[in-house]
């Protein structure tokens, strides 16, 4: 068999300490995704496509609910819709027991598709439509107010449909992380959130029955829920001594990181993220310790999504070319860009091969295949020299890419999911020109004449 050319390369070698980790280039070529070739995968599906590993899912599940439920008793998760919304995703979800938290009509009515009976949805967001609202009133869902102009739409609505739908406030803090997270909901510290709880209770038209709170994403800081938990337990405890309305359930929302590695960070994920455990003992810890009777404690939700899902997904891609750039490095040219990958944008992701390859590695940029000049996969990445139609894995893009991609330039690829059996399911297909040109509409004297 023909060796493959590899041409001479020069390095630059700085002085000084080398760090403990030394120089590696001991990669592995990712040939199989729980059992299922990489290569019959793409074969099947195209190239690029999105993989997701049911399993993975339902074993992150399990083990975020584990480390909650053997500290504290009353736990309830609700997937994070935003973070991936495909349905058969939230579905496995929802057998594992999980509600779902929303936070548009547009999610909200997913939901209610997926057959999440209306009291397990928690609808949050800024935007809520008064149809919307309607709807998650007559549907008793949780309903958690974000700003005074919707409390006061929320208080006409009540009032022209006689009911009494139950509600929460989104609280706003210091938590000691910044910048602050003070966009959304109520302020803890100026009293705001105070004020909008003696607006509830007061006027008496709905059932202030919880409080929530999502203090940042991607969060490195077990103290912060700490901080965050106590305050909303000193709003609960104020709510019951001084309003005789006991709470029934505090939210913290989400923001666990996943084990991906944040762009400029010195060491990987997974050696810098704390293990849910640590997340769980803050919270849980906090509560228990703060004078609640037994038969008092409030139910603990959970809606975090990025640590359920990131590191079950997989985006498979194939090398167009490869260039070298004016000042020496190589580049390499994918077939997806920041349109699929948008977390690249904060994110170092992973990225092996899917065939064997020497053991020789050069520092290179990946580029994708948009005409833009911000379309760069990795700015650096020690990866073997890869030829036209080699296929790539990138690791852990599980969370948001599949809600947040683009059809810019090029349509949108399939998504697959392999089942506990190994069996592949394409749960989203790649889309056409036909199913994009739906929408759309020309006028008579613009038409191309046959």
């Amino acid at each position: 068999m023909k060796l493959r050319y590899e041409r001479p390369y020069l390095k630059k070698m700085n002085v000084g300490v080398m760090n403990k980790f030394g120089s590696r280039s001991d990669f592995q070529p990712v040939k199989f995704i729980d059992g299922v070739s990489v290569k019959s995968l793409t074969d099947k599906y195209g190239s690029p496509v999105f993989v997701l590993s049911e399993r993975q899912i339902r074993k992150n599940y399990q083990s975020a609910v584990r480390s909650f439920n053997t500290r504290y008793p009353k736990v309830q998760f609700a997937w994070s819709y935003k973070t991936n919304y495909i349905n058969a995703v939230c579905n496995v979800f929802h057998q594992e027991g999980s509600w779902a938290e929303v936070v548009s009509g547009f999610e909200y009515h997913k939901a209610i598709g997926n057959g999440v009976a209306g009291n397990h949805i928690i609808f949050n967001g800024p935007e809520k439509k008064e149809a919307d609202l309607k709807l998650a009133i007559e549907n008793d869902s949780l309903i958690h107010i974000d700003h005074f102009e919707e409390l006061y739409k929320l208080i006409d609505i009540c009032e022209a449909l006689n009911k009494k739908p139950r509600v929460a406030i989104r609280v706003n803090m210091d938590t000691g992380i910044y910048p602050l997270w003070d966009r959304f909901g109520f302020n803890y510290e100026n009293g705001q959130a105070w004020n909008a709880i003696l607006k509830i209770v007061g006027l008496g038209k709905m059932q202030l029955v919880g409080l929530h709170c999502h203090i940042g994403t991607f969060m490195l800081s077990t103290s912060a829920y700490a901080i965050a938990t106590s305050k909303l337990c000193d709003l609960a405890m104020k709510c019951k001594n001084q309003l005789q309305n006991p709470i029934e359930y505090l939210d913290l929302g989400g923001g666990f990181p996943s084990t991906n590695t944040l762009k400029g960070s010195y060491l990987p994920g997974v050696d810098t993220v704390p293990p849910i455990d640590d997340f769980a003992e803050a919270i849980t810890t906090t509560i228990l310790g703060y004078g609640f009777q037994q038969n008092e404690l409030p139910m603990l939700i959970l809606e975090t999504g990025r640590a359920l899902i990131d590191d079950a997904g997989y985006l498979l891609g194939s090398v167009i070319a490869n260039k070298q750039l004016s000042d020496g490095r190589r580049a390499t040219i994918l077939n997806f860009g920041v349109n699929l990958l948008f977390t690249s944008f904060w994110y170092d992701h992973h990225i092996s091969p899917a065939q064997d390859f020497t053991h020789y590695t050069e520092e290179t940029i990946l580029y994708g295949p948009m005409c833009m000049n911000i379309d760069v996969i990795r700015e650096s990445i020690n990866l073997p020299l890869l030829s036209p139609g080699d296929l790539v894995v990138v690791h852990k893009v599980g969370a948001y890419n599949m809600t947040q991609w683009m059809q810019f330039i090029s349509t949108r690829p399939a998504v697959v999911l392999i089942d506990e059996t190994g069996q592949t399911h394409e749960i989203r297909q790649a889309e056409t020109l036909k199913y994009m040109e739906i929408p759309e509409s020309v006028p008579v004297h613009l038409q191309h004449k046959k």
